[in-house]
């Protein structure tokens, strides 16, 4: 388990709701939701509904990208869709070219290759145009909890010394026709015949982590301080023959919980990776029950997705990001608690409190 103590230097994002941090913070503050129609229509000829952002709001794709043989209409709607948010987030930042960049991206569904292979983080240089760090850059293929994970590895590396700040993010859509038909198929898409299912969504979140020396130099105050992040596996997944046990997001709390700072108090908000299918609720219930005593008797209970979408592997960082806004400007009480599960295994939650 890394050390505590990272800091929340910038935060990025872009969503159906608000392009940008601020506009997105204040989106899901109120309430508002962007949920409608689309062209593309299930099995039944309803139209799926979805939460994705109008195209003329996205960059175009740079004409040297565009000629990449082989890249799907999904992976070039997410260098569209991460372009935005990745250069909100370092638009302060210098020395970009020494930065590494710890990237949440897609699982890949069964017996189908990668969403996204390496060469992903160069093609977001490219569409960008930041020079950051490739070579020491890495991908995360988790889905939702990928995010926490990429923050878990810049915690290690932040806490080693190698690095003064390291840049998070996730970035996906399920603005896929074969993703789409396969969930379809599945039943897990909200619609007229499906009660037990989620609405579709898309987005990018980034954030510039450092050092907690950086935020000293700085003068910076207050600062959010990301505590603790645990990993585990759920081994009775969604698409497991193996019975649920509710152990992989029991396991990621406990491992938070026990590098995190317990004079801080107990959990005071948590923002939860609900995305309206029963399977989570069922989860977050169980590992809320195993960990109680870690909770305050009241705490607030934020789920996003209910705004926004599911944003898949954006979920972790735009959550975390929100998380951070919100305890900065004080409707957000700390300290928070932010938890993400994967279609698969992978399950993450990270702590983090106001200084």
């Amino acid at each position: 388990m890394a050390e505590k103590g990272t800091i929340i230097s910038g935060i990025g994002m872009m969503t159906a709701v608000g392009i940008g941090a601020k506009q997105t913070a204040a989106s899901v503050r109120a309430g508002i939701s962007r949920f409608s129609e689309t062209s593309i229509c299930d099995k039944h000829f309803d139209p799926f509904v979805m939460s994705i952002l109008p195209d003329e709001v996205l960059p175009p794709v740079k004409p040297e990208i565009d000629q990449i043989v082989g890249l799907t209409a999904r992976q070039l709607r997410m260098l569209r869709l991460a372009a935005p948010a990745l250069e909100e987030v370092l638009a302060d930042t210098r020395d970009i070219e020494k930065i590494p960049i710890y990237l949440g991206v897609p699982e890949p569904l069964q017996d189908r290759p990668k969403v996204v292979d390496d060469e992903f983080i160069k093609y977001l240089g490219m569409q960008t145009g930041f020079r950051f760090n490739v070579g020491e850059s890495e991908l995360f293929p988790l889905g939702r909890a990928s995010g926490l994970a990429a923050i878990q590895k810049a915690m290690q590396v932040l806490s080693s010394g190698d690095h003064q700040h390291v840049i998070v993010g996730g970035v996906d859509t399920y603005l896929d026709l074969y993703l789409l038909g396969t969930l379809d198929m599945e039943n897990r898409i909200l619609g007229n015949f499906v009660m037990d299912g989620f609405i579709p969504g898309e987005g990018a979140g980034f954030l510039l982590l450092s050092s907690p020396d950086v935020a000293e130099k700085s003068g910076e105050n207050p600062v959010v301080q990301i505590q603790a992040v645990g990993v585990g596996y759920e081994s009775g997944h969604l698409y497991s023959e193996e019975i649920y046990q509710g152990n992989g997001l029991s396991e990621a709390f406990q491992a938070a919980f026990d590098s995190s700072d317990t004079s801080l108090g107990n959990i005071r908000s948590v923002f939860a990776g609900l995305n309206g299918e029963n399977f989570g609720a069922k989860e977050w219930g169980v590992a809320y029950l195993r960990s109680k005593s870690y909770f305050e008797e009241e705490f607030r209970l934020e789920h996003p997705i209910d705004c926004f979408g599911d944003t898949g592997a954006a979920l972790g960082p735009l959550m975390t990001g929100l998380s951070a806004i919100g305890m900065k400007k004080n409707y957000i009480e700390s300290p928070c608690l932010i938890w993400c599960s994967s279609d698969y295994g992978t399950r993450a939650a990270l702590t983090m409190a106001l200084f």
